[in-house]
C-alpha cells in the first residue's frame, strides 16, 4: 500500500491525515492546536505541525505530502529567509483603511475585480502589506520575499532555506490581491503598490507538479489554500456548490472560467485543479445556532428538535442573524433583528425554526450571488460544524432550493491536500478518484416565501448608530 499525507494548517489547529494513495482510505491521523490571535509567529505552525505528525505516528512510510492552509496570511521573509514579523492572518482587520486606499489609488472596485478577481478588503494579503509599509516601515524595508502560510510550510518541509525555492499554487495565489486568475500570472506592480518595493514571490506550480521533496525523500505536492483543498477533498465538480457552515459561512463552486464581481461579494479565486473557485463569505453561520441555543437555554440537539417541529416559515417569524455585522450583504455595523412577532409565534419552536431559516437564507443569498456570476448550480454539498445540526440538514433543501448532499464529517482540507499528493505520484491530467463514502442526499419542496420574507426583513436592517 502506497501512503500519502495531507496537512491542514488552519487558524485553530494543524491536522494531519495519512491515506492510501489508491483508494483514499484513512490509515491514521494527528492533531495539534494553534495559538489564538489574528497575528501568529509562523514558528508556532511549524511546532504544531511537528506535534501533529508525531501524533499521526510519523511520515517515514509516506510517499508524498501535500499542505493545505488558511488563505491570505501575510508571511514576510528577509534575505536570510528569516521571518521578519508575526504573520497577519485573514481575520486581522487592521488593514481595512489600507484596503479602501488601494481601491481608490488603482482606479476603483471594477478595476481591481478585472485585474485580480478581487476587490480589496482587510482579509487579502495586499492590504496587509500596505498596512506594514505604513505602520512598520523598518520591517517593510527588510522584506525580501512574501509568501502564504501553505507556501512557507511547504518550503520548510523541503528544508532548503533558499528563497529561490519558494513555491505556491494558483488557488492560494488567487487570494493575495496581486495575482490574476484570468492571465495566470503575478502582478508585481500590485505587490509593490502594497509593500512599497519589489520582493520575491513564490513560483506558481501547476496542479500536479512537484514542489520538491522532504529530506526523507517523500515528494511534496504544490499545496493550496484551505477552501481549494476542501473542494478537492470533496471531489467537487462543475455544478457542485459547497456550503460550509463554520464560524463563518462560505459558499463556493467549481467553475470553468474566472469571475470578476465589482461589488466584491464574490471573490474570484482559482481552484487546485486548473479550474476556478468563485466564493462568497458570510460572517454569521454556526454561531447563530450557538446564540439561539443560549437564548433558549437548550442543547443543540433540543434546538434541532424544536426547529423541525415548527412549521416552515415559523408562522411569519423572521430572524435576520446579523449578530456580528455582515459581509454578504456588506453591512459591517448591522445588528440582528426579529420581524413579524405575533402572539401565535412567540414560542421556543418558532424562534428555533426562524434562526435556522435565517442562517440558511444568508447562505442562500451567497448562492444567488454565485449564480449571478454565471455559476451553474446542480446540487449543494453541505459541510462544516453547523452541518451536524439535524435541523439544518432537514431545512436546507427547502431554503437553498437544490438537492443537498451531506458527506460524512471529515477533515476535508487535509483530505484534499492528501489527494493532491496522490495526484503528484500518479501524474496525469486529473486527480485520482477517491470515493466519498457515507453521503446522504436530501430534497424538499422549495419555500420561496421564506426567502421573500427574509429579503424584505433583511433590507430593513440598519447600521448601528
Amino acid at each position: 500500500m502506497t501512503l500519502v499525507a495531507g496537512i491542514d494548517s488552519s487558524t485553530q489547529a494543524c491536522k494531519v491525515v495519512v491515506r492510501d494513495a489508491a483508494s483514499g482510505k484513512l490509515v491514521r491521523e494527528g492533531r495539534a492546536a494553534h495559538p489564538d490571535g489574528t497575528e501568529v509567529d509562523p514558528a508556532a505552525w511549524w511546532s504544531a505541525l511537528g506535534e501533529a505528525i508525531r501524533k499521526a505516528d510519523g511520515l517515514d512510510d509516506v510517499a508524498a505530502v501535500g499542505v493545505g492552509a488558511q488563505q491570505h496570511g501575510m508571511v514576510v521573509l528577509d534575505e536570510a529567509g528569516e521571518v521578519v514579523r508575526p504573520a497577519l492572518l485573514w481575520n486581522d482587520t487592521r488593514s481595512a483603511q489600507a484596503a479602501a486606499d488601494l481601491i481608490k489609488e488603482a482606479g476603483g472596485a471594477e478595476w481591481w475585480a478585472e485585474a485580480t478577481g478581487l476587490v480589496p478588503v482587510a482579509s487579502f494579503t495586499v492590504t496587509k502589506l500596505r498596512w506594514l509599509a505604513e505602520h512598520e516601515p523598518d520591517n517593510a524595508g527588510r522584506v525580501a520575499a512574501v509568501c502564504l502560510p501553505h507556501d512557507w510550510l511547504t518550503w520548510k518541509l523541503a528544508g532548503s532555506g533558499d528563497l529561490g525555492e519558494l513555491t505556491t499554487d494558483r488557488g492560494d495565489a488567487s487570494g493575495t490581491g496581486y495575482w490574476s486568475p484570468a492571465s495566470g500570472r503575478w502582478r508585481p506592480d500590485l505587490l509593490e503598490m502594497g509593500l512599497g518595493h519589489e520582493a520575491r514571490l513564490p513560483a506558481v506550480l501547476e496542479p500536479s507538479a512537484s514542489a520538491g521533496s522532504l529530506p526523507s525523500g517523500a515528494g511534496l505536492a504544490p499545496g493550496t489554500g484551505d477552501n481549494m483543498a476542501a473542494a478537492l477533498g470533496l471531489g467537487a465538480q462543475p455544478g457542485d456548490v459547497v456550503v460550509s457552515i463554520g464560524t463563518s459561512g462560505t459558499v463556493y463552486a467549481v467553475a470553468e472560467g474566472p469571475s470578476a464581481d465589482p461589488s466584491g461579494i464574490v471573490a474570484g479565486f482559482a481552484d487546485a485543479t486548473g479550474r476556478f473557485l468563485p466564493l462568497v463569505c458570510t460572517l454569521n453561520a454556526a454561531r447563530v445556532l450557538d446564540a439561539t441555543a443560549r437564548m433558549l437555554d437548550v442543547s443543540h440537539e433540543r434546538l434541532s428538535e424544536l426547529a423541525v417541529n415548527a412549521p416552515p416559515g415559523a408562522d411569519g417569524l423572521t430572524f435576520v442573524p446579523y449578530l456580528e455585522g455582515e459581509r454578504t450583504p456588506n453591512k459591517p455595523e448591522a445588528s440582528g433583528a426579529l420581524h413579524g412577532i405575533r402572539l401565535g409565534n412567540t414560542t421556543p419552536a418558532h424562534l428555533a425554526r426562524a434562526a435556522v431559516e435565517g442562517l440558511l437564507c444568508g447562505l442562500a443569498d451567497g448562492l444567488d450571488a454565485l449564480v449571478e456570476q454565471g455559476v451553474q448550480a446542480r446540487r449543494v454539498l453541505l459541510i462544516g460544524g453547523g452541518a451536524r445540526s439535524k435541523a439544518v440538514r432537514a431545512i436546507a433543501p427547502a431554503v437553498l432550493g437544490y438537492p443537498v448532499v451531506i458527506p460524512p464529517a471529515g477533515e476535508y482540507v487535509a483530505d484534499g491536500a492528501a489527494r493532491q499528493a496522490a495526484w503528484v505520484l500518479a501524474g496525469g491530467d486529473d486527480p485520482p478518484e477517491w470515493e466519498l463514502e457515507g453521503t446522504t442526499t436530501s430534497e424538499a419542496r422549495p419555500t420561496p416565501e421564506v426567502r421573500e420574507r427574509y429579503a424584505a426583513s433583511r433590507d430593513l436592517v440598519r447600521e448601528r448608530v
